[in-house]
This record gives C-alpha cells, sequence and structure tokens, in this order.
C-alpha cells in the first residue's frame, strides 16, 4: 500500500509539470527507454539501487548515465530524484501509471478490460461506446486477455470491478451455495 501512494505521489509530480500533449509523449518514450535501458543492464540497474552504495556515488553514476543520453531536462531530474531518495524501484510501475494520471488529467478514465479471447473490432468499438455513455466522458481502454475468465468480460476501473464473467458467475453461485 505504501508503495502505491508513493507512486502516485511521483507520477503525479512528473504529470504535474507537463504543459500539453506533444511534452507528454516525449516525456513518456525517454522514460519508458531509460527503464528499458535499465532492464538489459541489471548490473547498472543494482548499483543504482543498491542499499551497500553511497546515495553520493549512485548520483554520480546516474548523472554520468544520463549524460550520454539525450534526455529532456525534466526527465533527467526525475530519475535523479529518484535515485537520490532510493526509489528507483518504483520506475517500472511510474512507467506503466503516468499515461493513466496523464489521462486522468485530461479528463479520460482508464478502464481495464479483461477477456477469455482477443475482442473483435467491432465488440471493442461497442463496449466503448457504452463505457463512454455510463462514464459521462471519454474512456481509455486498455485489453487483456485472461483464458482463466472461460468466457464474458471483467471491466475494472480503479478498484471498481464489473465481473461478467463465466468464472465470476461460478465463483458468486458458489458463494450463494455454501451461504445455504
Amino acid at each position: 500500500m505504501k508503495n502505491q501512494i508513493l507512486i502516485k505521489k511521483y507520477t503525479q509530480g512528473l504529470v504535474n509539470s507537463i504543459k500539453n500533449d506533444q511534452e507528454f509523449k516525449t516525456l513518456s518514450k525517454q522514460l519508458a527507454d531509460f527503464y528499458n535501458l535499465l532492464s538489459d543492464h541489471k548490473k547498472m540497474e543494482e548499483a543504482l539501487s543498491s542499499q551497500f552504495l553511497p546515495t553520493t556515488k549512485k548520483m554520480q553514476i546516474a548523472k554520468e548515465i544520463l549524460a550520454k543520453g539525450s534526455l529532456a531536462e525534466k526527465i533527467s531530474r526525475f530519475i535523479l530524484l529518484l535515485v537520490e531518495n532510493n526509489r528507483l524501484g518504483l520506475l517500472p510501475d511510474i512507467v506503466e501509471f503516468f499515461p493513466v494520471l496523464w489521462d486522468e488529467r485530461k479528463g479520460v478514465s482508464t478502464i481495464e478490460v479483461s477477456s477469455a479471447v482477443p475482442l473483435l473490432e467491432g465488440q471493442k468499438r461497442k463496449l466503448e461506446e457504452k463505457l463512454e455513455l455510463l462514464e459521462k466522458g471519454p474512456v481509455s481502454l486498455k485489453y487483456k486477455i485472461e483464458p482463466e475468465l472461460i468466457g464474458g468480460l471483467s471491466i475494472r476501473k480503479g478498484n471498481i470491478v464489473y465481473d461478467v464473467s463465466i468464472k465470476g458467475s461460478l465463483e458468486s453461485l458458489k458463494e450463494k451455495i455454501c451461504e445455504g
């Protein structure tokens, strides 16, 4: 839970500094590129996240890495902030959460749709239209395949889940039978 609060705090700070969609796209790509660089070079990631290495040394290493890239100053400062506060481990979640908070700022609801099989384009369009009516505004749908659902959909917005899957129906039936 504490990590979720920190992830939101850091991500919100970065989102609040952005002026427009173009800047968001640039910063989002650069942040993801830096994360991918760390993922590809595990020893570098371990050094920057190490509890045994002094923060001054980690900052020096991070500055050297950032100097070799052509990142925007906001992203460089953001990464240095994470390193300085020993929060670089939050970066994967920040990269994932960044577009969600940006959409929220613009009034777009992010909704995760899980299905047992991929939805057809017509089904996706129809679902998006229905959800925009329910949300009374634009939505951004993120699709996931979860074969264990068997059939139907599971729709999640934040902490709210609408489960109209066969698996969900069977679990609901099981609960009713157990209750008597």
